[in-house]
């Protein structure tokens, strides 16, 4: 789904705080055994992002004040993102009798009617929500697959009929509708929106094998192969689809993509937590991705798009419960098995990342992301020699490098570089510049590289130069051109960009250092004095702090012009553009 649209937030929001997770613990000097000592403990938990803990504070504020409004409300959001379906569904007719709108309120009952057969009542509450355009889309799609759900298909269609009126919600439209319109036996419609949501979506895989499907069952396989491998040929690490054409040309029928109303509003949910499933609204996409799960409890698509979100939010751990309900025979556990390792890694549990990711490729040493994951950990552990050897497995997996492989060779350079195989790291900056010239990076990191060898320095510098063009305000490119023209012995000239780069990263410990060493060949002892000081309370790694202190009380010898230090930025800068 297009994500550039705008969104709307749920009236009451989810949560509102930004930090990222960390293991849960009480607010310090707060004692979470009274009724404000809860609330303030569910507020810290809250801005933790830890929804268990948070869930579970307001709950006991709750108990000790069960009238208050605005404890019941948030314990309902948070009890609902935690995923404690029945709390939260026996406090939403709570909620409702303070806010009757109140979106995610009226959803839990109406599912709750849904599920129990009731659609009049669930019609009912999906009715009431209708405050902002996010509840106009929410609300008939609901009303339409209930109106599927009793086999009415006008009903329906005058329910998507509502979203015509926002361009935004089209392709909601017709794709739902084409997936009414095929469950309830009406082909000839279903074909019709399907056309028009390929046309708008032709990029979505849910469009893709909802159409494929339809195809299939209705003796079209031709159409059905050809947007398959369209899609595939355009469209990057799609194991669904792999499988699903696999299954084709093996003469395997598939199953109906919605065989139910309840199904559909599984999609539905998802539908929506997809599209707003970015910084803006991505606590409201957890709401939707939580709903969507509720409704289908064997929906890998649905655990891998809630651990994403998860995985955004910080909560690593939450993430790797999602993951880990994706069973091992589904075709997207390989991908849940890397994004695992990945949280692992986050979670600061190293070993067990390796560990993760390399049971995964004993499995399957032909999975190109798993070699690419491995060794970008291998890499952060500095352990840059077997790295290198994991990008290169990966490497030996395509077939015909493009633009696209470019940040490959340049990890795999890093890798040689920092495990002193120049000839080999240079060989791999020099392909990542052929495949894409114009990456700032890869021109600062092997132009600094050079000079530091005093080899093809003139070309080192035009790079150097180059780089700090594209990227005019990045610190650490711009240290990197001054630190060069320290290296040849240009001080006037390096103190220049050295003062800048300090400007642009005043709390970088080594860019701090290497404006002092450039004051002090330029003259200007007090000042690098005072500059290599303020490195020293910059924190920096503590082979770097020895370096410092021992210039504070010595200044830099009267030789030749300072050899780089331990640290340089150009090992730092390690982003692609």
């Amino acid at each position: 789904m297009n994500k550039s649209i705008l969104k709307y937030c749920l009236p009451a929001a989810i949560l509102w705080f930004a930090a990222p997770a960390t293991a849960a613990q009480n607010p310090p000097g707060i004692e979470p055994s009274s009724l404000s000592g809860s609330y303030l403990a569910a507020r810290y938990a809250s801005k933790l992002r830890d929804l268990d803990l948070a869930a579970e504070y307001f709950a006991e504020a709750l108990r000790d004040d069960p009238n208050n409004s605005v404890l019941i409300e948030r314990t309902f959001v948070l009890a609902f993102s935690a995923g404690d379906i029945s709390k939260a569904q026996d406090l939403a007719v709570a909620v409702l009798a303070i806010d009757p709108k109140h979106r995610l309120a009226r959803i839990v009952l109406g599912l709750k009617e849904f599920n129990a057969g009731h659609y009049s009542a669930a019609r009912e509450n999906f009715k009431q929500i209708n405050d902002t355009p996010l509840d106009d889309l929410t609300s008939n799609l609901l009303i339409a697959w209930t109106a599927a759900g009793q086999k009415n298909p006008k009903a329906a269609m005058a329910a998507l009929d509502k979203l015509g009126k926002n361009d935004y919600f089209l392709i909601f439209r017709d794709f739902h509708g084409a997936l009414i319109a095929d469950l309830l036996g009406q082909p000839t419609r279903a074909e019709a929106f399907y056309k028009k949501a390929y046309e708008k979506a032709a990029t979505s895989n849910r469009v893709i094998q909802a159409y494929g499907n339809f195809l299939e069952r209705n003796g079209k396989k031709d159409e059905a192969r050809k947007i398959y491998q369209q899609f595939l040929a355009t469209t990057s690490d799609q194991p669904v689809i792999a499988a699903i054409l696999a299954d084709l040309e093996k003469g395997k029928a598939p199953k109906r993509f919605i065989p139910d109303a309840g199904n559909g509003i599984a999609e539905t949910m998802f539908s929506i937590a997809g599209w707003l499933n970015d910084e803006q609204t991505i606590d409201t996409a957890l709401a939707y991705a939580q709903l969507a799960l509720l409704m289908k409890k064997n929906f890998p698509a649905g655990q891998l798009l809630l651990g994403d979100i998860f995985e955004a939010t910080g909560r690593y751990d939450k993430a790797i419960e999602a993951y880990d309900q994706i069973p091992k025979d589904h075709v997207l556990h390989e991908k849940a098995a890397i994004e695992i390792a990945v949280n692992l890694h986050q979670l600061e549990r190293p070993e067990e990342a390796l560990e993760k990711i390399s049971t995964l490729l004993a499995a399957d040493p032909r999975n190109y992301d798993a070699w690419i994951t491995k060794a970008d950990f291998l890499r952060d552990a500095k352990r840059f020699a077997e790295a290198a050897e994991a990008y290169t497995k990966a490497i030996a997996l395509v077939s015909v490098p493009d633009r696209t492989h470019a940040a490959l060779f340049y990890f795999r350079g890093i890798a040689y570089e920092r495990s002193q195989q120049w000839e080999k790291a240079e060989a791999d900056f020099r392909k990542s510049l052929a495949l894409s010239p114009e990456q700032a990076s890869v021109l600062n990191y092997l132009g600094y590289s050079m000079i530091e060898k005093r080899i093809n320095l003139a070309e080192a510098m035009d790079m150097i130069r180059k780089a700090v063009e594209l990227k005019p305000n990045d610190g650490y490119i711009v240290d990197s051109l001054g630190w060069a023209h320290f290296h040849m012995g240009e001080y006037e000239e390096a103190v220049k960009h050295l003062e800048r780069a300090v400007e642009l990263r005043p709390e970088d410990p080594i860019i701090n250092d290497h404006l002092g060493d450039g004051y002090w060949r330029a003259g200007r002892k007090l000042e690098a004095k005072f500059q290599w000081q303020h490195a020293k309370d910059s924190k920096p790694e503590p082979a770097d702090l020895l370096r410092i202190e021992k210039k504070l009380k010595e200044g830099l010898a009267d030789t030749a012009p300072a050899s780089a230090p331990a640290t340089t930025q150009s090992d730092a800068t390690k982003t692609v553009n």
